[in-house]
């Protein structure tokens, strides 16, 4: 006879995690936009052992290697792949130091802006009335203002310097954040899990980081992705204008703009290679972040 009692296979449960996973790497642009970032990030955290130039040393600059064209061989003896700029400095090493620079400014003024619009935008949601009308309309007035005016104004202010770009970009890009996490955290706090949470005798503080802000964390990370890209591009136009970093720090907006003067001379490989980095670099981060969006809101997919 056959035996009834036969154990029934397992149900494999998947974790949050594990959906997350599946349903962004169902998207081959999403996946292929990953690669090339994380291969962006890997090469520029490399860039002092796969370069054959440290472009902040000027030792290591030859004035006669200026504006070779790719593919040509530097005095030094290497082969410079995708020639050099006025200064002499290979290209490819310093398109490496320049990602380490534009990366470091994205990722350190989009945590910081991220930071400070989740507090502020928390505290207006939360505490409503006149503090939140206070807070709002800063943030109106913040965002009237183009993002790239806010951080140029505040640059010409300070100075140059990788510091000083960061604090720009952090000022110009906060309130961002703030309206995102202030308009999902009203939602969330008329929901009956807050309710329910206060009338245990939770304390604010409580409420807020333990219930409210991990409903937040979703469009904050979409938005963080997005404004991550748009720091790195705004602070590649402000050192191509000549107010971001100083022309000894090679970072993607200062290459560009040291060989726009050579476009037309024919010497195209001083600022088209630079601006090619600069490109994927922004364009793969969006990728990422528009599906993010689609994964993690599923009502906007098509």
């Amino acid at each position: 006879m056959t035996d009834m009692t036969a154990a029934k296979p397992a149900v494999r449960v998947e974790t949050p995690f594990q959906r997350f996973r599946a349903e962004f790497f169902e998207s081959r642009i999403a996946t292929a936009a990953l690669i090339v970032f994380s291969s962006i990030v890997v090469l520029a955290l490399l860039a002092p052992w796969i370069t054959p130039q440290n472009p902040y040393d000027l030792g290591q600059v030859d004035v006669l290697d200026g504006r070779l064209p790719p593919g040509s061989e530097a005095f030094a003896g290497y082969t410079m792949w995708l020639g050099s700029d006025g200064s002499g400095r290979d290209l490819y090493s310093a398109i490496l130091y320049g990602l380490r620079i534009s990366l470091s400014v994205g990722v350190a003024s989009g945590i910081i802006a991220l930071a400070i619009g989740m507090m502020i935008g928390l505290i207006a949601a939360y505490m409503g009335g006149r503090i939140e009308a206070v807070i709002m309309r800063l943030v109106d007035l913040q965002l009237s203002f183009p993002a790239s005016l806010v951080a140029l104004m505040l640059v010409a202010i300070l100075g140059k310097g990788v510091d000083k770009i960061i604090l720009a970009l952090v000022v110009a890009q906060w309130a961002y954040y703030a309206r995102t996490v202030r308009g999902t955290a009203l939602v969330e706090r008329r929901k009956e899990y807050v309710e329910a949470a206060q009338c245990l005798g939770l304390s604010q503080t409580q409420v807020v980081f333990r219930h409210i802000l991990p409903n937040c964390l979703a469009p904050l990370i979409v938005v963080g992705t997005v404004q991550t890209a748009h720091a790195i591009s705004l602070e590649a136009t402000l050192s191509f204008l000549g107010v971001g970093l100083p022309q000894t720090q090679p970072s993607l907006g200062v290459l560009i703009a040291n060989g726009f003067e050579y476009l037309l001379s024919g010497r195209y490989w001083i600022s088209v290679f630079p601006g090619l980095a600069l490109l994927t670099t922004v364009m793969s981060i969006n990728l990422v972040g528009d599906h993010l969006r689609d994964v993690l809101n599923p009502r906007l997919k098509k």
